[in-house]
C-alpha cells in the first residue's frame, strides 16, 4: 500500500540532533538575525555598585539621563550582599544549586526597581521578568532604556557548578545572554575597577590592568579572581553576535559616554 503519512520535509526532519556533524552544519546555514541591533546592554553591578548606595549610584543615574539622549539601553542589575546572605543561608541549610538561583532572583529584581525608581522620570522602568524577553522589542521602540534583573531565567534549572554549589550563570551571564540573544551593539559591566587586573587590585596595589585580552589568554594567566561572572568566558567562546565585553568603573561615570561611543575605556575581553 503506498505511504500515506504526512511528511514535512525539512533539513532536519531525519537527522539526530545530538550528532556533532549535524550540529556543526547548522552554522553554515543562514546567520542568526539581530533583533535590536542599536541597543547596548549596561549592567550595574549589584555589590560593587548598587551596595553603595547615593554617593556612586546617584552619578551614575545623571550619566545615565545623559546618554539616554543618545542610546538604546538595556540596564542590568546584580543583587549585590543581599544574594550572597540568601547564598550563605541557603548552603548552610543544603539548598541545591537550582533553589539557590531561584531566591537570587529577587534580590536583583530589588534593585531594579531602585533604579528604575530613580530613572522613572526619562520613562525608563523595570520590567518584570515574566514580561521582559517577550517585550523587549516593544518597550525599546516606546522609551530610551529598559531595565531588568540581570539573572538568566535558568531558575530550578540552573547548570550544576564545577566547583561547589553556588550557581554559575548569574547576572553578569544574564546580560551577556541577553545581548548574544538580541544581537545587540555592545555590552558594557560597570563595576568598582577600572577593569580585569593581573590580581585582585583591593588586595594587591601593585596589581596590573589587563586592558585587552583573549579568553583564551585569560585563562592562561590563571587569574585567582575575576570582576565578573567566570562562565561568561565559556558563554563569549561560544558566542554567534556578541565577541566581546568592555569592563569599566562605574565610580568614575563619565567613562559610561565614552565606552558607548566605542571608546577603549576599561578592559575588553574578546572571545578571540
Amino acid at each position: 500500500m503506498p505511504d500515506e503519512r504526512h511528511h514535512v520535509s525539512s533539513f532536519l526532519m531525519r537527522e539526530s540532533l545530538v550528532d556533532k556533524d549535524v550540529m556543526a552544519s547548522t552554522d553554515s546555514r543562514t546567520p542568526p538575525v539581530r533583533m535590536l541591533p542599536d541597543a547596548h546592554v549596561v549592567k550595574l553591578g549589584g555589590r560593587s555598585i548598587m551596595d553603595r548606595g547615593r554617593s556612586a549610584v546617584l552619578p551614575l543615574v545623571d550619566a545615565l539621563g545623559d546618554v539616554l539622549t543618545r542610546h538604546k539601553l538595556i540596564l542590568g542589575t546584580g543583587g549585590g550582599v543581599r544574594s550572597r546572605h540568601v547564598f550563605s543561608i541557603g548552603l548552610d541549610l543544603g539548598l541545591p544549586t537550582g533553589v539557590l538561583a531561584q531566591v537570587a532572583i529577587a534580590d536583583a529584581l530589588g534593585n531594579a526597581h531602585i533604579l528604575g525608581t530613580l530613572l522613572a522620570p526619562l520613562g525608563v522602568v523595570a520590567i518584570p521578568p515574566e514580561l521582559f524577553g517577550h517585550l523587549l522589542p516593544l518597550f525599546l521602540r516606546g522609551a530610551p532604556g529598559v531595565i531588568f534583573n540581570g539573572d538568566p531565567p535558568y531558575s530550578l534549572w540552573e547548570h550544576p557548578p564545577g566547583i561547589g554549589r553556588i550557581p554559575p550563570h548569574r547576572t553578569d551571564a544574564g546580560s551577556y545572554l541577553v545581548a548574544e540573544c538580541f544581537g545587540c551593539k555592545s555590552v558594557i559591566l560597570v563595576k568598582d575597577v577600572d577593569g580585569v587586573y593581573d590580581a585582585d587590585p583591593k588586595e594587591n596595589p601593585g596589581a596590573s590592568l589587563i586592558r585587552d585580552v583573549g579568553v583564551a589568554e585569560l585563562r592562561n594567566r590563571r587569574v585567582r579572581t575575576l570582576p565578573f561572572d567566570e562562565v561568561l568566558l565559556d558563554l563569549l567562546e561560544r558566542s554567534r553576535l556578541v565577541r566581546s565585553v568592555q569592563v569599566i568603573n562605574g565610580l568614575k561615570p563619565e567613562l559610561l559616554g565614552a565606552a558607548l561611543a566605542g571608546e577603549h575605556v576599561g578592559t575588553i575581553v574578546h572571545a578571540d
